[in-house]
């Protein structure tokens, strides 16, 4: 009776071991692609030199594939970063106008602090009159 399954046993065998490494073959490309997918959802500038070094990293065997990750991770959007793809000329210059303006009080807030901070080592000083 053994003998009679051994032929399906050894087929069975067969297949797991196949499947088990197209699986692992997927495994690894799907590993080296993670910092690339990282990259992709932070927008990262150098999306497709990260790409490229993930697959440069398949042939090192993944030992620079760790780097790629931090360098994935090193880009971090800007908080007033427009993606102005769908904007129309005017809404730009627009939000261009905006961001100046928002500038420009900062930086006036910023010289009024100084000038009082200027009066007050004057008065110390005695440079001026009270």
């Amino acid at each position: 009776m053994e003998d009679a399954l051994e032929p399906y046993l050894n087929g069975f065998a067969l297949g797991i071991l196949f499947f088990l490494f197209i699986g692992g073959i997927y495994l690894v490309i799907y590993i080296h692609d993670i910092p690339y997918n990282i990259a992709k959802k932070r927008k990262h500038p150098h999306l497709e030199a990260i790409h490229m070094a993930g697959w440069v990293s398949l042939i090192l065997m993944h030992s620079i594939w760790p780097i790629i990750w931090i360098w994935a991770y090193l880009f971090t959007p800007k908080a007033n970063h427009y993606d102005d793809s769908g904007l129309t000329e005017q809404e730009k210059e627009d939000l261009e106008h905006k961001d100046k303006i928002v500038r420009i009080k900062k930086l006036s807030a910023d010289i009024e602090i100084l000038k009082k901070e200027v009066h007050t080592i004057e008065e110390k000083l005695g440079l001026t009159e009270k």
